[in-house]
């Protein structure tokens, strides 16, 4: 169950990458993943479905490999790494090169389910690299993050932000060690044009 769950998400993850959001279609995700569109349905009944799945999916895996960093080499270390898993998905870039009014959805943090998770995965790496943050001030670190969506970052700029988020906001503990900023890499600039239509329901979603 697991393994199918995991491989139709993967497979919903390069579908959008190859065809855009409004183009992928459930075929094609049972098509890619290998799985039969039977069984696709029986774990998403809709593309939404697949869609806030696989964005939560994502959210829950950084959140994951951001908690490891935060403790081996503190927050400002791990801020950034999400900031460059946000900037790198291949998904998002995709939409924000034809699709930019469906990028909305992620860029409205609301008090639903899927927000919750990403604040609490903030607060959760904060804590754990050593830096007790204000929920308000948690939120501001967020903000921070889902910026990355519409304008991606390079490693080296990720590396000065996070450092930079961190001692503005937290109180870091001193035995937090300070991020290894790698060397820079080539410029990313943001992508796609304001004004296209359609925007579906708000939180971790795209419209089907």
């Amino acid at each position: 169950m697991g393994r199918t769950r995991a491989a139709l998400l993967q497979a919903t993850a390069e579908c959008v990458e190859k065809y855009g959001v409004r183009r992928t279609t459930m075929v094609d995700v049972a098509a890619h993943s290998g799985v039969a569109k039977a069984t696709l349905y029986n774990h998403f009944r809709t593309k939404d479905d697949l869609l806030v799945a696989l964005v939560e999916s994502l959210v829950a895996d950084t959140v994951a490999a951001c908690l490891q960093t935060a403790a081996t080499a503190g927050p400002a270390a791990a801020l950034a790494d999400a900031a460059v898993a946000v900037s790198g998905s291949g998904a998002l870039r995709r939409a924000a090169a034809e699709e930019p009014a469906l990028l909305a959805p992620l860029l409205l943090p609301d008090t639903g389910r899927g927000w919750q998770v990403v604040r609490d995965g903030v607060g959760a790496v904060l804590a754990a690299g050593g830096a007790e943050l204000a929920a308000d001030e948690a939120d501001l670190v967020l903000r921070w993050l889902v910026s990355h969506v519409a304008w991606p970052t390079t490693r080296e700029q990720a590396g000065l932000g996070a450092v930079h988020l961190v001692q503005a906001l937290g109180r870091p503990s001193a035995a937090s060690p300070a991020v290894v900023v790698p060397a820079p890499a080539a410029p990313v600039l943001p992508v796609g044009q304001p004004g296209s239509p359609g925007v579906g329901r708000s939180g971790l979603g795209w419209p089907g």
